[in-house]
Parts: structure tokens; sequence; C-alpha cells
């Protein structure tokens, strides 16, 4: 099982790991009601490197991103969910617009994107490249969604 930590001692965590010869992938996400397209793709992440950290948006950006009534579960809440899927190793939550700042800080070897991108229109893109990192476009295809989910519950 994941643990869920603040930024500092994920960093901490992540300099450890490093020292130790691990490699370290990233993703990141809402995460609001868990579904298996969500799995699927920290499962696929949690294979691209040695240690998976997974950046879960702050309920202020997911009211923002997703509009009113999101998120449907706090942070805190998500973050723990999150952390009890296998392969992912630290949570950590993020209050930024986007992850960039984080990505700067952690420098993971492999940023990891959801099919709905390609390896060319992810946001981060110059960020990782900069730094000499990788992306990889993991998981399956994006016939999941938070919102066709919560659609279904109110019917």
């Amino acid at each position: 099982m994941g643990v869920v930590l603040p930024r500092g001692q994920l960093l901490e965590r992540v300099r450890a790991d490093r020292a130790a010869g691990c490699s370290i992938a990233f993703a990141n996400g809402c995460f609001d009601l868990l579904h298996v397209g969500h799995v699927r793709y920290l499962q696929a992440a949690a294979r691209e490197a040695d240690r998976l950290v997974v950046a879960i948006n702050g309920d202020r950006s997911v009211a923002d991103l997703k509009g009113s009534g999101r998120p449907i579960l706090s942070a805190a809440d998500r973050a723990e969910i999150v952390s009890a899927i296998r392969g992912v190793h630290y949570v950590t939550i993020f209050d930024e617009p986007n992850v960039t700042p984080l990505l700067l800080a952690l420098e993971p070897d492999v940023h990891c994107k959801g099919t709905d991108y390609t390896v060319d229109t992810v946001p981060e893109r110059d960020t990782v490249i900069s730094y000499g990192g990788r992306i990889a476009i993991v998981g399956d295809s994006k016939d999941h969604s938070t919102g066709d989910l919560v659609s279904r519950i109110r019917q």
C-alpha cells in the first residue's frame, strides 16, 4: 500500500529511492470517484518505473476544472483511496493550477499520461524534456469518466 505525503516528505523519499537506484514514474489527475479507467491508468503507470508517485488535484483545482458540485470526494479521501491501489508508492496533493512545479521539483524519469493524450500533446511535455525525462502514454482507451458515472448514478 502506498503512503500519502506532503511535498517535502515526498521529495525526501524520492531522493532516497533514487540513491538506492530506483527509477521514478509520475502520474496525476483528479481521481474523483475512482473507476476502472483510473485503476488501469495507474497500474500501467506503475509498470514504467520502480516507484510510482501520484499527484492528486486539490479540491479547489477540481472545482475549477470540473465545475459545480465537484469534487465529490475530498482531496484527502481521494488520496487515501489512490494510495491503496497496487503499484502506487506515494501520493501527494497539489494545489497549483498544473503539475509543472511538482515535476520540476521531482524530475521523475517518466511522466505518465492517459490515452486521451499523445506524446506531442501532453501539456507538460516541454518541462519533462527540459530535465531529460520521458513521456509515456499509458492505460486503456478513455471509455470511462467520472462525469459519465455521476450521470448514471443520477438517473
